[in-house]
Order: C-alpha cells, then structure tokens, then sequence
C-alpha cells in the first residue's frame, strides 16, 4: 500500500510550523516548551499536528475578537 501525505493529517516539524505561522523557529521551541501551542514531544523533537495548529489559531482569533478568514 502506498503511502499519501494528507496535509489536512501531517505531523510538522518547528521549522515547518514557524514557517507556516511564519513565527521564527525559537519562538516556537518557546510556545512548546511553554505548553502554550499544541505540540507532542518525540525524544528530543517536537512535533505539532497541523489540524491542531489550525484550531489553536482559530481559538486565538476568536479570543481576540478578529474575524475568521
């Protein structure tokens, strides 16, 4: 069976998330070391699901008053 990335599904690395937020990668470290962003930690790498992600910003926004996309 082979393998397809769902980006709807994807474990992302800090470097791609900080690229995705477009946030610098040590704010990022910061945010998960922090537990304030949604992150899994593996060894020593963070991973972050990007549906969680899309759902933390949309909390954020909402917290905020702003309106949605």
């Amino acid at each position: 069976m082979e393998w397809k990335e769902d980006m709807t599904d994807t474990w992302l690395t800090v470097k791609e998330v900080a690229q995705y937020l477009k946030l610098s990668p040590d704010l990022i470290y910061k945010l998960a070391q922090q537990g304030k962003i949604p992150a899994s930690k593996v060894g020593t790498a963070w991973r972050f699901r990007r549906e969680k992600i899309d759902q933390w910003m949309e909390a954020k926004e909402k917290r905020l008053g702003r309106p949605n996309r």
